[in-house]
């Protein structure tokens, strides 16, 4: 069972408040093909039972993830740590911008009893932005590592990750922590940053990400784009080819959405064919795992994923 730990406290303030300044973009109709069924099942209902006991919020929720159906039916959740409160305001994010509050030093011990009360085989962190911390949160990551570790031994660990961005030292604590996966997303083609991802720098994440392999071999790495935010199919060949440069395992492609008319705008929805197509020439390429369709989200299968990473990898090196 995979599941991405938040611990954020849900209240009723209003989201990104510098978005609220941009006009009323159109939002276009869905395709059938991303249309999903309504969550309501009894294995649906046990899962949310769960997360609300244990006091815990997800960003399948929060980020309205058209996935919540499919994963909790298979009680698979989605959450965050180091709070609800990012200090960046990307365009496609609906997570709250402002100055967050202080690091709980309690959390990285209640994720560990979470994910042990759960019984997780595979778990997922993943956090905000904290650019107001001096190693961008990289020792709370590490602390959570270390907690999972000695209450569930057998749970490997997936991460997904900042950029650190101007955080000398902090990749290098995360991973010497030793997760199973670490996940960094460039989210969209380097054209396309100023608008969408205005915080961050598109060769510092590819660096980044390099960085791990170099570090320690032996962890996966992932990085996972969004498609539709009017990036053109030769720039996400070129995304690919930047990507095996640095050496990732695994890359996820998917459909974004716009959570609100305040967001960035869908430009286009991309054809289940179109994404196979970006599957088998990202294959071809030499990822080790690639997971490319509407649907497709980077923490969505993550268990499972982790174990065709290990095969792939056994398949092509032996080890």
């Amino acid at each position: 069972m995979a599941v991405v730990l938040d611990l954020l406290n849900r209240d009723n303030r209003p989201r990104h408040p510098e978005k609220a300044k941009r006009p009323d973009q159109p939002i276009q109709r869905k395709p059938d093909w991303i249309r999903v069924k309504a969550p309501g099942s009894a294995k649906w209902a046990e899962t949310n039972r769960i997360v609300k006991e244990n006091n815990l919020v997800t960003v399948c929720e929060e980020a309205g993830c058209p996935n919540i159906g499919e994963c909790w039916e298979k009680k698979h959740a989605t959450f965050m740590i180091m709070g609800d409160t990012c200090t960046r305001a990307c365009a496609f994010c609906n997570v709250k911008t402002g100055m967050p509050g202080p690091l709980d030093p309690h959390e990285p011990e209640n994720v560990a009893i979470a994910v042990s009360k759960l019984g997780l085989e595979h778990v997922v962190i993943t956090s905000v932005d904290r650019d107001d911390l001096a190693d961008g949160g990289a020792q709370h990551f590490a602390d959570v590592i270390h907690a999972i570790r000695a209450k569930s031994p057998g749970t490997t660990i997936e991460i997904l990750t900042p950029d650190f961005l101007r955080k000398d030292g902090a990749l290098e604590l995360v991973v010497a922590a030793r997760p199973d996966v670490f996940n960094h997303n460039l989210e969209t083609v380097p054209s396309k940053y100023l608008k969408v991802r205005p915080g961050a720098r598109y060769f510092h994440s590819i660096r980044l990400l390099q960085r791990v392999k170099e570090i320690d071999p032996t962890i996966f790495t992932k990085s996972g784009i969004m498609v539709g935010l009017g990036e053109e199919r030769n720039e996400v060949l070129q995304l690919m080819d930047d990507l095996r440069s640095a050496d990732v395992d695994f890359l996820t492609i998917g459909q974004y959405l716009a959570p609100t008319r305040k967001h960035h705008p869908v430009i286009r929805y991309v054809t289940p064919d179109e994404f196979k197509a970006y599957a088998t020439t990202a294959n071809a390429k030499g990822f080790l795992l690639v997971s490319s369709s509407p649907l497709t989200r980077s923490s969505h299968h993550a268990g499972d994923d982790f174990a065709k990473l290990k095969a792939a990898r056994v398949a092509r090196l032996g080890v």
